[in-house]
């Protein structure tokens, strides 16, 4: 952690939905003239998408039935945590980007699913966000979680996570519903093993909850919508959380619990907004104070 240089850290699993998180905090960014250095954190996977497919492949033929992009043996942790201890400390360090697909690829001139080269971060940032797999994870050999001053958990309930990767993979990348079901399958161990233990580091964690059937994810038409759901914000840590301004500002919501608000789906990015602006207030005002003072 670090007053001069704070690091935010979004963290859920592929289909959780990070990006809302990532688009509202682009938006306090933006508007409270905040220069952050947006890391993605598919770029710190360790194969690209060709190697990753032959590697699995090998995996396969070796019996190994569970080898997914969750787990520490294809991901970069040592080069996640070296970037947040580095920044934190001086404000700089390296990344690269992963090309998801041709738009992004071809500004670079290279093929979708590659990386690009690693770079130096753009000088003179105010802060690091993080959106990505990992941004809580402990392992025997790393702590990435003990660095980010603000760490959120995106964690929808299972059975819409699925669907929502099962809608997003079917849909946008044309993959059918079996393999998509045996990608769910493969990574169960590792998203037992080191996505949910990340979720009881986080300060901050947003759960959505479908008020419509979703008992068979495989066979759902469609996604939930928000207005179809609730969402539980529950706080590690509840001390200095004004509860009573928030229900008074977000219609139809509760307390379920002394650290816990339940809001309307349709709410989620009001309910962002309203709790981490003062977030990033503080942040920025020990930053200055920092800056001085050093």
């Amino acid at each position: 952690m670090s007053e001069r240089h704070p690091i935010i850290a979004i963290t859920g699993s592929s289909g959780a939905g990070t990006s809302t998180v990532t688009r509202t905090f682009s938006n306090i960014f933006r508007r409270e003239n905040v220069r952050a250095a947006i890391i993605e954190g598919d770029s710190f996977h360790r194969y690209d998408r060709k190697e990753m497919k032959l590697r699995q492949a090998e995996a396969e033929s070796t019996g190994n039935k569970n080898f997914s992009h969750f787990g520490p043996d294809n991901n970069l942790f040592g080069e996640l945590e070296s970037l947040f201890q580095t920044y934190a400390e001086t404000g700089q360090g390296r990344a690269r980007k992963y090309l998801h697909n041709a738009d992004e690829a071809a500004p670079y001139q290279q093929e979708p699913g590659t990386f690009t080269p690693w770079e130096n971060l753009e000088q003179e940032t105010d802060i690091l966000f993080y959106e990505g797999l990992h941004g809580a994870v402990q392992t025997e050999e790393h702590n990435i979680a003990k660095h980010p001053d603000l760490l959120i958990g995106v964690v929808p309930v299972i059975n819409l996570e699925w669907i929502q990767k099962l809608w997003r993979d079917k849909h946008q990348r044309g993959y059918s519903t079996e393999a998509v079901t045996d990608t769910i399958l493969r990574r169960m161990p590792d998203y037992v093993n080191y996505i949910c233990p990340q979720f009881a580091h986080t300060h901050v964690n947003f759960q959505r909850v479908p008020m419509v059937d979703t008992s068979n994810p495989f066979i759902s038409r469609d996604i939930p919508s928000a207005d179809e759901s609730m969402v539980v914000i529950r706080f590690a840590n509840p001390k200095g959380i004004d509860f009573q301004y928030l229900l008074n500002m977000i219609g139809d919501s509760f307390m379920s619990r002394a650290n816990t608000v339940v809001v309307p789906g349709g709410k989620m990015e009001l309910a962002m907004q309203l709790i981490f602006t003062p977030f990033v207030w503080r942040m920025m005002e020990r930053r200055k104070r920092a800056l001085i003072a050093h």
